[in-house]
C-alpha cells in the first residue's frame, strides 16, 4: 500500500469538493481524508493501490462541476490513513 498527500488550490471550498473527493476515493478503494485548509486549499491524504492513487490524482485536477482547480501538488506520505475516507 502507498500513500500520498495532495494540496489542491483554486475554487475548491464551498463547491462540494471534499464530498466529491470522498466519493471518488471510495469508488477507487482508497482510504484517507479530504479537509479544508485555512488558506483556501483542500488537503487530501489517500492510501491504497498505486494505480488507484494515480487515478485519484488525475481526478483531483477536475473535481466536481463547480470547482475551478488551478494547482495540485502531490507527494508521497509516510503516514497511513485509517479505514474509510473522511471529510472535515
Amino acid at each position: 500500500m502507498s500513500c500520498c498527500r495532495c494540496l489542491v488550490a483554486g475554487k475548491v471550498q464551498g463547491v462540494w469538493y471534499r464530498a466529491a473527493t470522498q466519493r471518488q476515493a471510495l469508488a477507487l478503494g482508497l482510504t484517507g481524508y479530504a479537509r479544508n485548509l485555512p488558506d483556501g486549499r483542500v488537503e487530501v491524504l489517500a492510501c491504497g493501490d498505486e494505480a488507484a492513487l494515480r487515478q485519484l490524482q488525475d481526478w483531483l485536477w477536475q473535481g466536481p462541476p463547480a470547482a475551478v482547480v488551478s494547482d495540485v501538488q502531490c507527494e508521497s506520505a509516510a503516514e497511513a490513513a485509517a479505514d474509510g475516507f473522511a471529510t472535515f
